[in-house]
């Protein structure tokens, strides 16, 4: 269960004597739901909101528990149990081959000796067995964002928080993605702009202005962030 109680989030000002600014205010949500999409314009918030789930933002305000874990007193826990997935793959890829990153993420829960014949299955089971020892910068946008994917399932985390995750993709990739974000046993809440993704989400946040301004089924949130955006 991911709850978060009174959320602020407040950045100092964009250059000396300017007053702080405000990307979140007063968010108060309880997201039991299985499938949770988040939409809104660019700099509205919905980032900073996704990335509040697993600490890599902490709250200025007001609390933030996963599973009745603090992200603020409770990080290490918090990231164990929540996996992120950013927009741009190559922020997260971090080894220069698939099969080392998928090591890499295992190196948490398995011994070096095993960990080498779990990453290759784990990448085969995606179809990515033939580019396991690739360069990542000779991969697709799609086959990139799937082996991040796979990084990260690689721990088991119980959560899984994907940030615009089909933005950067053709159709074909953002349908494979697609795919297999709905195959996912773990929690998703994703953060997007593609409202055929958004609509298969059991619930929809609207964000904007650093607030939660529509909660609700998809068909609902969705015409109101239409209607939201062609003020």
């Amino acid at each position: 269960m991911i709850e978060l109680r009174e959320v602020g989030v407040t950045v100092p000002g964009a250059a000396p004597g300017l007053p702080p600014r405000a990307l979140l205010t007063d968010v108060t949500l309880t997201l039991p739901e299985r499938r949770i999409a988040v939409i809104g314009a660019n700099g509205s918030g919905k980032s900073t909101l996704l990335r509040l789930l697993n600490g890599l933002v902490l709250p200025s305000r007001g609390q933030v528990r996963v599973d009745g874990l603090d992200t603020v007193t409770e990080g290490s826990a918090v990231r164990r149990a929540v996996g992120f997935v950013f927009t741009d793959p190559l922020a997260q890829l971090v080894m220069p081959t698939p099969i080392e990153d998928v090591e890499l993420s295992l190196r948490r829960t398995l011994r070096r000796d095993v960990r080498r014949a779990r990453a290759s299955e784990l990448l085969a089971a995606y179809g990515l067995a033939p580019l396991q020892h690739s360069s990542v910068y000779d991969l697709s946008g799609g086959e990139r964002q799937l082996v991040a994917l796979v990084s990260v399932l690689a721990v088991e985390p119980r959560i899984i928080v994907a940030d615009e995750p089909t933005t950067l993709l053709d159709l074909r990739n953002r349908n494979r993605i697609r795919d297999e974000l709905s195959r996912l046993d773990q929690q998703l809440v994703v953060a997007t702009h593609d409202l055929e993704l958004a609509q298969d989400a059991d619930r929809v946040l609207v964000v904007e202005g650093g607030r939660v301004v529509a909660d609700a089924a998809p068909d609902e949130a969705i015409a109101a962030y239409v209607e939201l955006v062609s003020r």
